[in-house]
């Protein structure tokens, strides 16, 4: 968005997100001016790495950067979990945000998963294969469960601070699950996630989990206890659900299909809606983060067109 970008030019994305009024102002921007039922805060999935005693820095061509990756039992023993208060700003951002909706507009709060975060910190960054990652988990078991488990001490206390600010809903961002087999994610990732949304789900709040790349997931992931699942695009709606079971699902419109034109755009929101066929517990979203350069004026419209239907 125009206004966005205006933004960036006087503000790095992490000195945004550590400035609770400019971070409030975006997501209220974003929220009022697309016209849809909910508003994000505006934050970085990676913002509890610092914390822990891993600095990051974001490269133009990169994207995120940890130049002294987590690869070894001695690199986890040194992490710190005791620092998630220093996070503060972004429930300090989450407060202005529902003062200034009230009861208008909720407002959703969120973290990264536990392996997401983990595979970022292993692999120094995104991967295409998560070479290091995988290795960890098959040759270290007990340095990765001992990752994953500081992990979740420092997500939850983060998460229930932004719930405690006002958030109405937690959603959980597994952006790279999908890199896993169905066994292995039961085996070294559902344990920990379970516990995470266990312990976010005693804040009272709805939970919301989502991975990419995941319908060979899904009925594990529905087994951490979340009440909402996240859909991406890959599988019909209708299938996905089915996989799910019980609870509400998310998603899952293909975010690049907001490039097309709207006579393109329509009939594939409407069959995904279709597919819903009115049953309770579904919340239209795309199958995953909405991509930079996309039309605002069809985001606009779908929203409007969500709404009418």
């Amino acid at each position: 968005m125009p206004e966005y970008r205006a933004v960036r030019k006087q503000y790095s994305l992490i000195e945004i997100c550590k400035r609770p009024s400019v971070a409030a102002d975006v997501t209220i921007t974003a929220a009022e001016a697309l016209g849809v039922d909910a508003a994000i805060i505006f934050a970085d999935l990676l913002l509890p790495l610092e914390v822990m005693g891993l600095p990051f820095h974001f490269s133009p061509d990169e994207g995120p950067v940890i130049e002294q990756p987590i690869r070894e039992q001695a690199a986890i023993s040194g992490l710190r979990t005791d620092c998630a208060a220093d996070l503060g700003y972004v429930a300090e951002a989450v407060r202005l945000v529902c003062k200034y909706f009230g009861p208008r507009l909720p407002v959703i709060g969120f973290c990264g998963a536990p392996f997401t975060l983990a595979s970022y910190m292993i692999e120094g960054g995104g991967s295409r294969n998560y070479v290091h990652t995988k290795k960890m988990m098959y040759s270290s078991p007990d340095a990765w469960d001992d990752l994953m488990t500081k992990l979740v001490a420092v997500v939850s206390e983060y998460s229930t601070e932004q719930v405690r600010a006002g958030a109405d809903v937690i959603q959980i961002f597994d952006s790279w699950v999908g890199c896993l087999s169905a066994s292995d994610y039961r085996d070294y990732v559902l344990p920990r996630t379970t516990e995470l949304v266990k312990a976010l789900s005693k804040t009272g709040v709805p939970i919301i989990y989502f991975g990419t790349d995941s319908a060979t997931l899904l009925p594990s992931m529905k087994q951490t206890g979340a009440e909402v699942i996240g859909l991406d695009w890959r599988i019909p709606l209708d299938e996905g659900w089915k996989s799910v079971g019980s609870g509400a699902v998310q998603g899952n419109l293909d975010p690049v299909l907001l490039f097309a034109q709207w006579k393109e755009i329509k009939p594939r929101a409407e069959k995904i809606l279709r597919q819903a066929n009115r049953r309770p517990g579904h919340i239209f979203n795309l199958g995953h983060g909405i991509l930079p350069e996309t039309p605002i004026e069809n985001v606009k419209a779908l929203a409007r067109f969500v709404q009418e239907y």
